[in-house]
């Protein structure tokens, strides 16, 4: 039986808690194929994806911010999802494209996975986590970074949300306030 995008949308959840099995290499090839393989406006491709496996840049990556990143610490493969902001004005949205694209293939190879916001959040007081994570990564001034996705076989268990679970009210037809 063949395993359509629903069924991963119905069974897909946010894993933070991960087994220390390293992740084949080419699981990790795939998902860097799912990465280049996402469209982007105008085709511009902005994005630049940094594959992180070194534990000890992972848990770097992990401290990123106050709260929100530390399961990145404990994944056995981070991928950072920047850009190239001089290549395209709508940056943030295909590094977001391309960072569920990449979390779908990973659901779809038996992998967890789990999104840590980076723009817009601080890493302290003084520093945001995207300054933080361009000099950890050596980022050109002209890059910025959209998230980071951390990786690995799952250590938890979470059942997929029930359809009746589902924000069905917030969906309109043909305009806003119609629901039939």
């Amino acid at each position: 039986m063949t395993t359509t995008l629903l069924d991963l949308l119905r069974k897909r959840r946010s894993i933070r808690q991960f087994t220390k099995q390293a992740i084949e290499s080419e699981k990790i090839d795939a998902l860097i194929e799912a990465a280049v393989r996402t469209p982007t406006s105008r085709g511009n491709n902005p994005w630049e994806f940094i594959i992180v496996t070194d534990p000890e840049m992972l848990e770097l990556l992990g401290k990123a911010k106050v709260h929100g990143s530390g399961f990145v610490g404990k994944a056995p493969l981070a991928i950072v999802f920047a850009a190239d902001t001089t290549k395209s004005d709508v940056w943030t949205e295909d590094c977001s494209i391309a960072a569920m694209m990449v979390q779908m293939t990973a659901e779809e190879l038996g992998l967890g996975s789990c999104w840590a916001q980076i723009r817009l959040r601080p890493h302290n007081e003084k520093y945001s986590a995207e300054d933080y994570i361009k000099e950890l990564l050596a980022l050109p001034a002209s890059h910025a970074v959209e998230c980071v996705v951390g990786i690995g076989y799952a250590a938890e268990e979470k059942p997929g949300h029930p359809a009746e679970a589902l924000p069905f009210d917030q969906v309109h037809r043909e305009k806003y306030g119609r629901k039939e």
